[in-house]
């Protein structure tokens, strides 16, 4: 019977990974989604891990990083003009008002704000382009060789690129900041300006956070390139399951599923030999099909 239940969840997962779609685009031209499942800090199951592929709002991981290293959590940060005029996923920040670095990276990291993102950004290296510098040497500093960035947000865009394996060692370095642990596992919150003038209030868009039992994080991505991004981090008792899941038809089914196994797995191997992977990938490659939750970050941002 063991036998013949791991078959059948097997076939559910690669429904649910690789699930097809009825329209649109043919299968043979759809790019295969990507996934990589680690049960404390051992790979346990992988597909084109190594592959690049566009990162999407995981971009934020790394933003949040560098500005968590870089300011004061209480640093009163002046919204710039271009972060006003971010596209996307916002909260409606206005040019010059005035918020605490913190709330910022609240969100930043819950709510997926591309406003106070670039914002963060701005106020920690003077203007996006030095901030994208920090951004990169951090990548390198992390050994993230299948890692470049071009902009904070995580807007699709030809110079940003990550990897499944990649993106893992990224979320692993933020869970080790605790106040970046804090944040992600939050299921809302409210910010205000520093005058109290106004205030909001965003509930976190990985929608694991709360429902799922024992997630604790981490962040989701969304544009027409990227398709729907996961980085999901669950704990129970004595096991941490870390999943990432990128260019995937429908995340919010995929990535109970893929937990469920890993939590039901018994002991992963010590060594994992790494599945081969192409490395290349259409310019003009489709948008996801499948059914998009209307809680996500925007898509068509560019």
């Amino acid at each position: 019977m063991k036998i013949f239940s791991s078959i059948k969840r097997g076939l559910i997962l690669s429904l649910l990974v690789c699930a097809p779609f009825p329209h649109a685009v043919a299968a043979s031209n759809y790019p295969a989604p990507t996934y990589l499942l680690k049960i404390d800090g051992h790979i346990y199951r992988e597909r084109n891990a190594s592959l690049r592929r566009a990162p999407a709002s995981l971009t934020k991981m790394m933003t949040a990083l560098v500005v968590m290293e870089r300011c004061d959590l209480d640093d009163v940060v002046t919204v710039s003009r271009a972060a006003s005029r971010e596209t996307g996923s916002r909260i409606g920040l206005r040019a010059g008002q005035r918020f605490r670095v913190r709330d910022l990276l609240a969100a930043t990291l819950i709510a997926s704000a591309n406003d106070a993102c670039r914002a963060l950004a701005d106020h920690a290296c003077g203007n996006q382009k030095k901030f994208v510098l920090q951004m990169n040497a951090r990548a390198r500093a992390l050994g993230l060789e299948d890692t470049r960035f071009s902009n904070a947000c995580g807007h699709d865009s030809a110079g940003l690129y990550s990897s499944a394996h990649d993106l893992a060692r990224l979320a692993e370095a933020g869970m080790r900041v605790p106040s970046f642990a804090r944040l992600v596992a939050k299921q809302s919150m409210h910010i205000s300006t520093i005058d109290g003038r106004r205030s909001f209030y965003f509930r976190n868009k990985n929608r694991l956070i709360g429902r799922y039992p024992g997630a604790v994080g981490v962040k989701t991505g969304t544009t027409p390139n990227a398709g729907q991004c996961l980085v999901a981090i669950a704990e129970r008792e004595e096991r941490k399951v870390l999943l990432v899941i990128m260019h995937s038809p429908n995340r919010w089914k995929a990535a109970p599923a893929l937990l469920d196994a890993a939590f039901a797995a018994g002991s992963p191997p010590r060594e994992t030999k790494r599945a081969e992977t192409t490395q290349t990938r259409s310019p003009d490659e489709a948008p996801p099909e499948g059914t998009v939750v209307p809680d996500q970050e925007q898509t068509g941002v560019r």
